[in-house]
């Protein structure tokens, strides 16, 4: 909530755009006319909420995609070393029962049991 409290003068790609004339050219794009251009939401009349509702959509979007792409990532490793039963992959791989932490279990007590 505090967007509204960010500086009103251009960013500097706007600002090296405005010296050399380059933003004369600028045109409309193609997404102007959707619900969150220019850092609002459309058809909220105060600035300081339409910011603001703006920034929580941004940064649950940001949450959401980047938690799919966690998730999904996720089950592609486990696919790819074959475990699909729970089984904690260190026991895959040795062919031995998964001690404590998913350490393959070797029968000699670890530091943590008090050897």
């Amino acid at each position: 909530m505090v967007s509204f409290y960010a500086s009103a003068d251009p960013d500097g790609l706007e600002k090296v755009a405005a010296d050399f004339g380059i933003d004369a050219k600028a045109t409309e794009h193609d997404m102007a006319d959707s619900p969150l251009a220019d850092y609002g939401v459309a058809d909220v009349e105060n600035p300081r909420l339409s910011g603001g509702l703006a920034g929580m959509v941004g940064v649950g979007t940001t949450l959401a995609v980047g938690s799919g792409v966690f998730l999904t990532v996720r089950r592609r490793r486990t696919a790819a070393a074959g475990v699909t039963d729970g089984t904690p992959a260190a026991a895959h791989v040795t062919g031995e029962p998964a001690g404590r932490g998913g350490e393959p279990a070797t029968g000699t007590p670890s530091r943590s049991e008090g050897a």
